[in-house]
C-alpha cells in the first residue's frame, strides 16, 4: 500500500474519533499522538495511534482494526467463532451460523464486529453484520461480511 499523504489530527478530531470508539466498543483509547494516512489508489483511511495503525475508516466508519482491536479488552459488538472457522475467518471468509459461539454487546444488523476466536479471545477479522446479534447463532446461512482480516493489506500496514 502506497502513503499518499499523512497528517496529524486535531483535537477536536481526536475528540470525535475516541468517543465514536468508546460509544460503539466501549474502549478508551490512550494515546498522545493521531495521524491520519491515506493511501495511493484506495480509499482507505487509516490512523495511528502513537505510530500505530489501530484506527480505519471502514466503509467510511471509524473502527479499529484487528491489530487495533487485540490492543484492548472489548465487550461490545464482538462474535466469537470457534475453533473450526479460525482458519477461514483469517482467510477472509465470510462467517456463517454453526462457527458462531456467541454474540457479545449489542448488534444490530449493519454494524461493523469484530471477530474473535473462542479459546484466547484474540481478533482474527473485522466484518458488517448481515443480521441482528440474536440472529446470529444457528445452523445456516452468512451472517457476517469479512471487511478486514489477519493478513490482508491493511493488517500488513506497518506505518
Amino acid at each position: 500500500m502506497q502513503v499518499k499523504s499523512r497528517h496529524h489530527l486535531r483535537s477536536d478530531a481526536v475528540a470525535d474519533l475516541e468517543g465514536a470508539l468508546a460509544e460503539k466498543l466501549g474502549v478508551d483509547l490512550e494515546g498522545d499522538t493521531y495521524e491520519r494516512v491515506e493511501f495511493e489508489e484506495s480509499d482507505l483511511e487509516v490512523v495511528l495511534v502513537d505510530g500505530e495503525p489501530k484506527i480505519a475508516h471502514l466503509d467510511g466508519e471509524p473502527f479499529l482494526t484487528v491489530r487495533g482491536a487485540n490492543d484492548y479488552d472489548i465487550d461490545e459488538r464482538v462474535v466469537v467463532v470457534d475453533a473450526g472457522a479460525v482458519s477461514f475467518v483469517s482467510d477472509g471468509a465470510d462467517v456463517m451460523r454453526p462457527g458462531i459461539t456467541e454474540v457479545r454487546g449489542d448488534v444490530s444488523a449493519g454494524d461493523l464486529v469484530v471477530i474473535a476466536e473462542e479459546s484466547h479471545g484474540k481478533v482474527l477479522a473485522v466484518g458488517r453484520a448481515k443480521v441482528d446479534g440474536e440472529e446470529m447463532v444457528g445452523e445456516e446461512g452468512k451472517v457476517v461480511d469479512s471487511v478486514h482480516f489477519v493478513g490482508d493489506e491493511l493488517y500488513e500496514f506497518a506505518g
